[in-house]
């Protein structure tokens, strides 16, 4: 069972998700709250596995709660839910740690989606307006501070790995042009995220883009 909190300042959001979720089998609702620091206590206290987390909230925003989450070590997987003007934020909520976002005019299924990919340790940044939403961010953000580490560590084939991740390939897609298995790649990925400290194939691919291993035009 997918134990999930809901978080946004907007409490008919979140009876419009509980009730999304409570049409699921293998999904509940644990905790709810309206802004970051009663997120912080709600997920102390039920231990979800996945936070949906609104971003602008009164008292503190979603950005610093999911970087305190983070700085405090918790499993929980954090999935931001924004409005495709709120770029800016979305990139700082994923150099904050979270797993994932999406924008909350997307259709019901792909919020229920995107909890189990979470979940299950996927990746939210693929093709679309998601992806264009990183890469342009990762560009506008170049002259910023420099990446917390670099590529150099990584093996040839790990970064090809992270170069596919940048492009939004799926595990499925890498193995077969990598031309190894599924269960190859997991440990590739997993190899990646523990050299470069990221918790997170979000962060990966933003890390991809932020340290100039793929540019935005898709080039490596």
């Amino acid at each position: 069972m997918i134990r999930i909190a809901l978080v946004d300042d907007q409490e008919m959001v979140r009876a419009g998700i509980r009730l999304l979720v409570d049409e699921e089998p293998d999904m509940t609702v644990v905790a709810e709250a309206s802004d970051g620091v009663a997120a912080i206590d709600a997920v102390e206290r039920a231990r979800p596995d996945v936070v949906v987390m609104d971003i602008r909230m009164p008292v503190l925003d979603g950005i610093e709660a999911t970087r305190r989450l983070v700085a405090a070590g918790s499993p929980t997987a954090v999935l931001v839910l924004t409005t495709f003007d709120d770029d800016e934020h979305v990139f700082g909520a994923l150099r904050a740690g979270a797993a994932g976002f999406l924008l909350k005019e997307s259709r019901p299924q792909e919020l229920i989606d995107a909890i189990r990919a979470i979940y299950d340790g996927g990746s939210l940044v693929g093709p679309g307006p998601t992806r264009r939403l990183v890469e342009r961010w990762a560009q506008l953000d170049a002259a910023g501070a420099p990446p917390p580490s670099t590529s150099a560590d990584l093996t040839p084939r790990e970064v090809e790995v992270l170069v596919g991740l940048a492009r939004g390939q799926s595990n499925k897609e890498l193995a077969g042009s990598l031309l190894v298995s599924e269960a190859t790649v997991k440990t590739h990925v997993s190899s990646v995220l523990a050299k470069l400290g990221l918790r997170s194939r979000v962060q990966a691919v933003v890390h991809a883009y932020e340290s100039g291993l793929v540019r935005p035009s898709g080039r490596a």
